[in-house]
């Protein structure tokens, strides 16, 4: 298994273009979005970061499926506005996973030996001696490799997704390169971001 996204949506993009004009309006417009519109648009949404002048791509929401090893969750979960709607949880399910299948494929597969070996010793446990099974199941939690991939449906939004892009679009890992891909696929992300011209200073 490999890191994955899916079942993207895209809302209140139309919304949100017109929103970036209300700091110059006395009456808020919900007209049809205009040519004038996108072009401000693309003018402050391609801002630095902190300047404020991006904030409107707040109200451009994106909702996700994400598959993804445990590795890459621990660096996607510093992101605030990166927020999990629900996931998959190893506390309910990961004796019922294939663990191997569910790894990437880098993962040793000495390690994945032993982490099967111990989900195969776990059910061996009667089911009378629950101290035992507990201390089992505790040492294949602690036992799961950071290669294991987890999903989570997760919300997010522009201008985040503007944030992880500009700083981990040239990070060591794969996967983040996977999701950057994924960002540029979105409805106008690289022309409101403007993160084609923004040089990255993190």
């Amino acid at each position: 298994m490999e890191f994955e996204i899916k079942n993207t949506s895209v809302y209140g993009l139309d919304f949100a273009l017109k929103a970036s004009g209300n700091p110059m309006r006395t009456v808020l417009d919900r007209e049809e979005v205009t040519e004038k519109d996108l072009k401000r648009a693309i003018n402050l949404g391609s801002t630095r970061n902190g300047e404020g002048h991006d904030n409107f791509l707040k109200g451009i929401l994106v909702q996700m499926d994400v598959m993804a090893p445990l590795y890459w969750w621990k660096q996607a979960q510093r992101y605030h506005w990166f927020d999990y709607i629900s996931s998959q949880s190893t506390m309910h399910c990961l004796l019922k996973f294939d663990i191997s299948h569910q790894c990437v494929s880098e993962t040793n597969k000495e390690v994945l030996k032993i982490v099967e070996q111990i989900k195969e010793e776990y059910f061996k446990i009667p089911d009378e001696n629950k101290l035992e099974k507990i201390k089992k199941r505790r040492e294949l939690v602690a036992s799961t490799p950071c290669g294991f991939i987890l999903g989570a449906s997760m919300t997010t939004n522009y201008q985040q997704l503007k944030t992880m892009y500009l700083q981990r679009r040239y990070h060591k890992l794969e996967e983040w390169h996977k999701f950057c891909k994924r960002c540029e696929t979105l409805p106008h992300f690289v022309e409101l971001t403007g993160v084609n011209k923004i040089t990255n200073s993190n």
